[in-house]
């Protein structure tokens, strides 16, 4: 049985874990003593902070799948800190789900080269970016192992440490080039819990379209401090208009293009659908963290800029956001 590794358990990561494990889970009512007969996972391990892992070892991941509705736990027989827990465990990762922000790539990196792993533990894995963002992959060089992407849209809040709680799931696209038994693995987990999976030829295009509703949604909603649904507002209408159309020209000098139309109507649809979801951008601002706009807003301004082009709207954003990321930084 394939054996998964999820680095960065946050709270993308940790849902994760729990939909790519071969369990169900327990639901327990908090006067039932939680998770001590919940199911223990054997074959995926979570890699992440060490108060999230600590309380997960200590009672079990909770996981919150639809309000009102009894939470179930999961314990995981490998839970790590750090990358040296992994090389001290007898746990062998086929498959390494990496869920960290794209600005942590860099150092995780760094920290994979450093431990020595890819030439043990880490030798034969295949590595599954999923994050937000483009340009995740050139920050990822990896050259000695495979490297995939994938693209997730579900809502997930991380409550406390060892909570997390699903706000809205949406479909979770791959790249199609991957190997076979991966995609079987990946697909049969998350279709055995609901979420809907795709494996895409056409995976830039797709990671594109994510881009443009990330790149209107995003900073709107961690600026104003609302939900997603604040973009829907007519006094936004104009801007959202504009922030799209730079990034539609920007993708076509890239040589992906698409309708303009068609791609509003699908910012606005995903901003309807989540219209009650907090942003993993307004998360990161209110919780006075790093925001994904570099892989995003700056994102499309690094390719405005190689080709000649203005993207106004998108650098106020970007210059906006990165303002509320300074000043939380000196606080």
């Amino acid at each position: 049985m394939a054996k998964v590794l999820i680095y960065g358990a946050g709270a993308i990561g940790s849902l994760l874990g729990y939909l790519l494990s071969n369990v169900e889970g327990e639901r327990k009512g908090q006067e039932e003593g939680l998770a001590r007969k919940a199911p223990i996972v054997e074959d995926v391990a979570l890699l992440g902070r060490r108060g999230h892992i600590q309380r997960i070892k200590e009672r079990g991941l909770e996981v919150a799948l639809l309000e009102g509705q009894v939470p179930l736990y999961i314990r995981f027989r490998h839970c790590f800190s750090n990358l040296n827990g992994l090389g001290e465990s007898v746990f062998v990762p086929d498959i390494v789900v990496v869920c960290v922000k794209t600005h942590s790539l860099p150092a995780v990196l760094r920290e994979i080269r450093v431990s020595g792993l890819l030439d043990g533990k880490l030798k034969d894995a295949d590595f599954v970016l999923l994050m937000n963002g483009m340009g995740n992959r050139e920050k990822f060089d990896l050259s000695e192992t495979s490297i995939f992407e994938g693209i997730i849209s579900v809502g997930v809040k991380f409550s406390e440490d060892g909570k997390i709680e699903l706000k809205g799931d949406g479909k979770t696209v791959f790249e199609a080039a991957m190997g076979e038994d991966t995609k079987r693995l990946l697909k049969a987990r998350l279709e055995e819990k609901g979420f809907l999976v795709e494996f895409a030829e056409d995976f830039k295009a797709q990671q594109w379209k994510k881009l443009f509703a990330n790149a209107a949604i995003n900073p709107i909603t961690a600026l104003t401090r609302e939900k997603n649904g604040i973009v829907l507002s007519e006094h936004l209408k104009g801007i959202v208009e504009e922030i799209v159309g730079e990034c539609l020209a920007v993708a076509e000098r890239e040589g992906y293009r698409f309708d303009e139309e068609e791609v509003l109507e699908f910012v606005r649809s995903v901003a309807s659908m989540t219209a009650a979801n907090t942003s993993s951008m307004l998360q990161d601002v209110l919780n006075g963290k790093r925001t994904e706009i570099d892989s995003i807003n700056g994102y499309v301004l690094d390719l405005a800029k190689k080709h000649g082009l203005k993207a106004l709207a998108n650098e106020m954003l970007y210059a906006l956001v990165k303002a509320i990321e300074d000043g939380a930084a000196n606080v």
